[in-house]
């Protein structure tokens, strides 16, 4: 039989600028499909999708929840046209009722172990409307290395630099972020993978840049160390959202090829300054990841905020609106409240207000929203900002002689480095 999966196109970040990396959740699903199973993918976001491609089972994978309304669209002429749409993804799980309205099939849950049950119920006649195993994890040990095969790899590079893959090493988050949906969708026990496993798919990424998405690498502080001892003999160079904010962790980091995390920036402390110092004094650059109109924000708040990201010389920031998306402790609060002004699940973009702000008007946090990027970027842009920590690694795999230039003109690699040249 064959199968398209789909990942619809979903609106950039504004102010951002536009650049995609390869999407991860379909290549972890179709890690999970029968070998019998012919498999074709487009990625919207930089591919035309051809409804006329021969397909037993479209399958859409849906990450966020602004990329609904498009995929919505996406089924609703697949299914004009007589096929079967499976529905899976972050965003299925977190809107499962609404999706299911567009779907002959929601699978809800993490999907090692389990597609191919539904494989086999397809081809049966009998497939079911959904498939709920959100609270029931699969082990660990069944997460194999993602089907990257898939991806057409020449979409995926910015002005000739290839961009990222990413790998994931654990799921599950102890941690209870309020904006995060973390917890509910795969629970608050951390489960690592085994580290074997996690270097065998890193070594099988022909990209020498990776970006771990793990939701936190703040969560066991051994398995850190062992994993980051086992990374230093690949020589890749890697991003990564928070690390333990630890001598030895930070150390080992930058030993096994750490190049810049994303670090959340939530206030001007002497804390968060420490921490963005620390990780410079490691050679790991910063990321910002700054979100925009808590209950404790005033105006006057973001503006001093964005003042002190410049004064402790971030590499980089991301301004976020905070967004109050489904099973999030603060949608919960915000509904109580009766502050959510919007479920037009498209302006859910992280760049738009669709709820009442504590501290100010809505058009205020918006215009702050602008000020804070203008502000940041003003002495020269957010594309300057990424070019210099492009530039530092591209500075090190020279070095150590892993830099691969990519040829847009031929669409491939080459290496290239010191010695070399």
């Amino acid at each position: 039989m064959k199968m398209k999966l789909v990942y619809p196109r979903w609106a950039k970040l504004e102010r951002q600028t536009e650049f995609h990396l390869p999407p991860h959740g379909p290549v972890v699903f179709a890690a999970t499909i029968p070998e019998d199973v012919e498999v074709s993918f487009t990625d919207e976001n930089v591919q035309t999708l051809d409804f006329d491609e021969p397909a037993d089972l479209v399958a859409l994978s849906v990450m966020l929840t602004c990329q609904l309304p498009r995929a919505f669209e996406i089924a609703a002429e697949y299914r004009k046209r007589g096929r079967t749409v499976m529905f899976g993804g972050i965003a299925t799980m977190l809107h499962a009722e609404e999706v299911q309205q567009h779907a002959d099939c929601v699978f809800i849950g993490e999907a090692e172990g389990r597609t191919e049950q539904v494989i086999r119920d397809f081809e049966r006649g009998e497939l079911k409307p959904v498939y709920n195993y959100l609270q029931q994890h699969p082990p660990i040990e069944l997460v194999g290395t993602a089907r990257r095969e898939i991806l057409d790899r020449d979409c995926y590079n910015y002005r000739g630099v290839q961009m990222l893959d990413l790998v994931h090493a654990s799921r599950g988050c102890k941690f209870k972020c309020f904006p995060c949906c973390t917890g509910y969708l795969g629970g608050h026990e951390f489960r690592p993978r085994p580290i074997e496993k996690v270097i065998a798919e890193m070594e099988a990424i022909p990209n020498n840049r990776m970006f771990i998405v793990d939701n936190s690498m703040a969560q066991d502080k051994q398995w850190l160390l062992e994993l980051f001892e086992a990374m230093k003999p690949l020589k890749k160079k890697w991003v990564s959202h928070p690390l333990l904010d630890d001598d030895d962790v930070l150390k080992a980091a930058a030993d096994a090829g750490a190049w810049y995390v994303y670090q959340a920036v939530f206030d001007t402390s002497d804390v968060i300054r420490n921490r963005i110092k620390r990780l410079k004094d490691f050679g790991i650059g910063v990321e910002g990841t700054i979100i925009l109109g808590t209950d404790d924000q005033s105006a006057d708040d973001i503006r001093r905020l964005v003042d002190f990201l410049i004064e402790v010389e971030l590499d980089v920031a991301e301004f976020t609106i905070l967004t109050p998306f489904p099973h999030s402790p603060i949608r919960a609060q915000l509904e109580k409240e009766g502050r959510l002004l919007n479920n037009g699940w498209g302006d859910y973009t992280a760049d738009k207000v669709v709820f009442q702000p504590k501290q100010m008007s809505v058009d205020t946090l918006q215009d702050l929203f602008y000020y804070a990027w203008d502000t940041f970027n003003a002495d020269g842009g957010y594309q300057l900002k990424m070019g210099k920590l492009f530039k530092q690694v591209i500075a090190r795999e020279m070095d150590d002689g892993t830099y691969r230039r990519y040829d847009t003109k031929r669409k491939r690699q080459f290496s290239l480095n010191r010695t070399a040249s």
